[in-house]
């Protein structure tokens, strides 16, 4: 009997991929701070914001009993539209466009020392910043009136937009005193005979939405701040007639505004006059409307909303300002400790101490460097300083030993380990080194002859116990390769001499650095603790008292990063590693010695010139960006190209000292517009990576090896079709 079995269909697993919390959380942050800035915009008027202002039209479509009536226009329900009066002996203050922060509060503060009411028509942008003053109106027993949200000339505007100011003004005084309000007056608006076939299609329609529109009879013209005096007469109206007044507590300098109500109310008030609400004036209910649930919740969560959006953009521009300050600081220090510098070992007669002339060591960690190691050791043979060259072989599976034992080249030697890391390769050549002074390169990395010489020479003085050498970028044909180059002349060269000056430079390059052995076996070698054991050592070596200097003429050619990956892979590693580095150090604050002065100089100024600072500066970026779509796009522009300038102008300084051409400054523009964002967000991937615990795996880089001195001689292994080496 023959039998079959089916078997099921393996079903396929949807792998359903998450987006890494190092990605999600910049993505977010940068969304809110977008949120953030439009809010800010929308309420200071800067987004959807309509200045246009209409001028006369005719009036022979506007009713007869409007433009002779009353300055009160009701045209709610369908009904016949009617003008309305004060009565006499009665007089309605009216302010608009506040509340105000400055001027609002000392208003009612003479308001309420007269014992006298108003109406503030508040526009929807100033209640939404200054809640608390609309709330304090309100619980003086003032009305409240409309002035839409940003101030529009309505004449101009279609009915979704007009609903929108309407709507959008209530929410904001719904959210600051949890009322709605029947009182309107339109922005730009004067006596109700001044109503023309433009403007009164538009009282009519906000009439149908429920709203009584209120002009006025009496016009102080405090706007034109013409003095206590007139502003008082043209306030007065004619006999015991009543009148509703236009005031201003806000849009600029009220303090002759303040000063009139203060001879004002009591002048009016010994004459027999009232100063009333609007509906008390009218016999009419109050205007306010208590508002609960879901529309009174909508409106809190917008006030919190653009309270939220004020704190973080003012913090915000504080930092803004903090950073243009530290810019010119920071530049300014740079130039004048690093002139110091320049001068101090260029003199002539300058010399460390007693000439270097015994053998180093110099120490080659390789891990699958087969593209460059051949440079990297001829480029050594080459050197005028006695030599002997360790190899370290960190388990390479591309042949690389193999690469160095067959190039049978003497004082050459190869040391062979499983894949252990660059800091255990290190520790294992210092180790195997002959001699005491032990010189440290990358595999991917090639001297000038006279680098190792230069760069030895000042240990002749014995409190040096570190030297970093001068790291320039070979491969500059590219974009990205200019403005690596630009980075390392001008913020790392640059910066060594201002840190070598104040006697904390945070780190030997892993490229071109030596040691004093002893200084290394005193603060036990090369740590695995950290991402970035060059940072790590040479902070070590601060603490423990010894000088660590920078050597200008001690030049090393490296290959850079050719594309945004290998770049953002480098620099997260270089910016999560000194991360590490500067908590690893953190309780030389505390410590006295030389550890403690390391810790209240250098550590301050590494974590806010390498840490805090760079993430900060596009700030600066941000706020261009912002200025030239919504703010003064010629304020911003001068600014940030101001910025720039002082930029260039130290760019230019570095490459002068370093004898570099110029002609590489011409992308400093989009370097700073591009490149600097890159940094940034590698940055804030760091601080994010290290305040959710994470852990950042070494990161080998691709290498192509065209990288050789500048005089050498091409090495032989390299075909007609390779690139061309720019060094």
């Amino acid at each position: 009997m023959r039998t079959s079995a089916r078997r099921a269909r393996p079903t396929a697993r949807v792998v359903r991929r998450r987006l890494p919390m190092r990605y999600l959380l910049p993505l977010l942050f940068l969304v809110a701070l977008l949120a953030m800035l439009m809010l800010r915009g929308y309420v200071h008027s800067e987004i959807l914001a309509d200045h246009r202002v209409r001028p006369p039209a005719d009036s022979d479509q506007v009713p007869e009993n409007i433009l002779k009536g009353g300055p009160v226009i009701d045209a709610r329900g369908g009904i016949t539209p009617k003008a309305m009066s004060v009565p006499d002996k009665t007089l309605v203050l009216t302010f608009d466009d506040g509340p105000d922060p400055a001027w609002t509060p000392k208003v009612l503060d003479k308001l309420k020392e007269f014992d006298a009411h108003a109406v503030f028509f508040v526009t929807g942008t100033m209640a939404s910043r200054h809640p608390e003053l609309v709330e304090r109106i309100v619980a003086e027993g003032h009305e409240i009136g409309l002035h839409t949200f940003n101030h529009p000339d309505l004449s101009f505007q279609t009915q979704r937009r007009i609903d929108w100011e309407l709507s959008q003004n209530q929410l904001a005084i719904a959210g600051a005193a949890g009322i709605r309000t029947s009182l309107f007056r339109p922005p730009y608006s004067s006596f109700s005979a001044a109503l023309d076939n433009e403007s009164w299609p538009v009282t009519q329609y906000i009439g149908s939405r429920g709203y009584i529109t209120a002009f006025n009879n009496t016009d102080s013209e405090d706007w034109k701040r013409p003095g206590v005096e007139a502003i008082v007469k043209r306030a007065t109206p004619k006999g015991t007639e009543g009148s509703i007044v236009l005031m201003h507590d806000s849009g600029g300098d009220r303090s002759q505004t303040v000063a009139a109500l203060d001879r004002f109310l009591p002048e009016m008030q010994q004459r027999g006059y009232e100063f009333a609400n609007l509906t008390e004036a009218l016999g009419a209910p109050s205007a306010h409307t208590r508002v609960t649930g879901p529309e009174l919740w909508k409106g809190k969560a917008w006030v919190a909303a653009v309270a939220v959006s004020e704190e973080t953009t003012g913090a915000l521009t504080v930092g803004l300002a903090a950073i243009g300050v530290l810019v010119i600081a920071r530049f300014g220090l740079m130039l004048v400790l690093s002139f110091g510098h320049a001068r101090k070992v260029r003199r002539r007669r300058f010399r460390w101490g007693p000439a270097v002339t015994e053998p180093v060591t110099v120490l080659v960690p390789a891990y699958n460097e087969k593209e460059c190691i051949e440079n990297t050791v001829r480029s050594l043979m080459a050197s005028d300083h006695p030599i002997e060259v360790i190899v370290i072989d960190d388990g390479s599976t591309d042949g690389t030993a193999d690469i160095v034992d067959a190039m049978w080249l003497p004082n050459v030697r190869v040391v062979r380990q499983v894949n252990s890391g660059k800091p255990e390769a290190l520790n294992n050549g210092i180790r195997n080194a002959r001699h005491d002074i032990i010189v440290m390169m990358d595999g991917d990395t090639v001297f000038e002859p006279p680098t190792v010489r230069e760069l030895v020479q000042p240990f002749g003085d014995p409190r040096v116990g570190a030297v970093a050498g001068n790291a320039k970028v070979g491969n500059r044909d590219s974009l990205i390769g200019a403005w690596q180059h630009i980075e390392y002349v001008m913020g790392f060269n640059l910066d060594r001499r201002m840190y070598d000056m104040l006697g904390c430079m945070p780190t030997i390059p892993g490229a071109v650095g030596a040691f004093r052995r002893e200084a290394l076996e005193r603060v036990g070698g090369m740590s695995e603790d950290t991402l970035a054991e060059d940072t790590d050592v040479t902070m070590a070596m601060h603490r423990d008292g010894w000088r660590v200097v920078y050597a200008e003429r001690a030049r090393a050619w490296t290959e850079a990063p050719e594309s945004v990956q290998q770049l953002w892979s480098q620099r997260y590693r270089w910016s999560y590693g000194t991360m590490q580095a500067i908590w690893k150090h953190r309780r030389a604050v505390i410590e006295s010695g030389p550890s403690g002065r390391f810790g209240r100089v250098g550590l301050p100024l590494v974590s806010l010139f390498m840490v805090l600072f760079p993430l900060l500066a596009p700030l600066i970026d941000v706020f261009l960006l912002y200025g030239l779509v919504f703010g003064p796009t010629e304020k911003t522009v001068v600014a940030w190209l101001g910025v720039l300038a002082v930029q260039a102008v130290c760019a230019a300084y570095a490459f002068r000292l370093d004898n570099e051409r110029m002609v590489h400054l011409i992308s400093l523009p989009l370097q700073q517009i591009l490149y600097r964002q890159l940094m940034y967000v590698v940055l804030l991937q760091s601080w994010i990576t290290a305040l959710t615990g994470g852990r950042l795996r070494w990161q080998k880089l691709r290498r192509t090896g065209v990288v050789e001195a500048p005089g050498s001689i091409p090495s032989q292994r390299q075909s007609s079709e390779d690139r061309r080496p720019v060094a």
